[in-house]
């Protein structure tokens, strides 16, 4: 089995997981900077180089695309994609996840619950947009924003408006959302490969913060899911079509709410809070969907279906 992992850091932690895992399986296993790739497109032929060197079609993909980089990273994973190597995270699905807005929408159209969300351009009333989304307290984020970065609590209408007002003044792209008071400072980050839950853990955020990224100080423990909470995830990462993702879920007075569909979920976290394997996991995930048997130029692979 050849495996590529596409990462701009081997040193990372959920990259040195997925190496070691794939390694222990006796494969042939290589991390690659997918920002040196560069790709040659002539009639018939698809192929990639790497800093000088004719890369061969691998039989899987385990693309670690950063946000900054979604549009070249989905490139080089659409072009091994068309070179019929199998990918744990579509490149039109990791597109979609990257979206914020977009995910919203597909998200509310497989019906799956989320907070209330109000996006609006820079002209529209600040007032109306404060009243749409159920009124203060409520949450702006930045649709470019990660990890946290981004992500504003404002109490009061009067600081909502100055706060929308300073943002549409920069024409900066925003989502505005109802905040859910009850879920005080914690969410839910489920692991699901393959349609199935196989990891999930409660994040609570740093004392006096709202956000529970563990970037921005938060903690994990291990958090055993409802029968709810397990289909809601389920359910979202089906909508967003990503066969490896986490799906990350505030938990409020109606249920289980999603708030993002992450195509790169870290392992580090997840891991130390559960003692699952879930690198392993990844591994299994793909010596289901691929035949080393059959050659990679003939080889069928799941294609994505969703078109949204």
């Amino acid at each position: 089995m050849k495996v590529y992992i596409l990462s701009r850091k081997s040193t990372l932690y959920s990259t040195k997981r997925l190496h070691e895992s794939a390694k222990s399986r006796g494969w042939d296993v290589r991390v690659l900077d997918y920002l040196k790739f560069s790709i040659e497109i002539a009639k018939g032929e698809l192929m990639i180089n790497y800093n000088g060197e004719m890369l061969e079609a691998p039989d899987a993909i385990i693309p670690r695309i950063g946000a900054s980089r979604t549009f070249y990273g989905t490139a080089m994973v659409r072009h091994l994609e068309m070179m019929n190597a199998f990918s744990v995270a579509g490149s039109l699905a990791i597109s979609r996840s990257r979206d914020k807005l977009r995910s919203l929408q597909i998200l509310s159209k497989a019906g799956v619950d989320m907070p209330k969300t109000v996006f609006a351009s820079n002209k529209s009333n600040a007032k109306d947009i404060i009243e749409l989304s159920g009124g203060t307290p409520l949450v702006l984020k930045i649709l470019e924003g990660t990890q946290g970065v981004g992500v504003v609590l404002v109490e009061t209408q009067k600081a909502a408006k100055s706060v929308l007002d300073a943002f549409y003044g920069m024409d900066v792209n925003l989502l505005v959302q109802e905040f859910i008071e009850e879920a005080g400072g914690a969410d839910i980050r489920v692991i699901v490969v393959d349609g199935e839950v196989v990891g999930s853990m409660k994040r609570q955020g740093a004392e006096g913060d709202f956000r529970s990224n563990l970037h921005q100080g938060g903690s994990a423990t291990l958090h055993k899911l409802t029968r709810k909470e397990k289909s809601t995830a389920v359910a979202a990462a089906k909508a967003m079509g990503l066969g490896v993702c986490g799906v990350d879920m505030i938990l409020s007075k109606r249920g289980p709410l999603v708030m993002e569909v992450n195509s790169s979920p870290g392992l580090e976290g997840i891991e130390k809070a559960t003692g699952i394997d879930i690198a392993g996991k990844i591994m299994d995930y793909i010596e289901r969907n691929v035949d080393t048997n059959e050659p990679t130029k003939r080889r069928r692979v799941k294609k994505d279906k969703i078109g949204a």
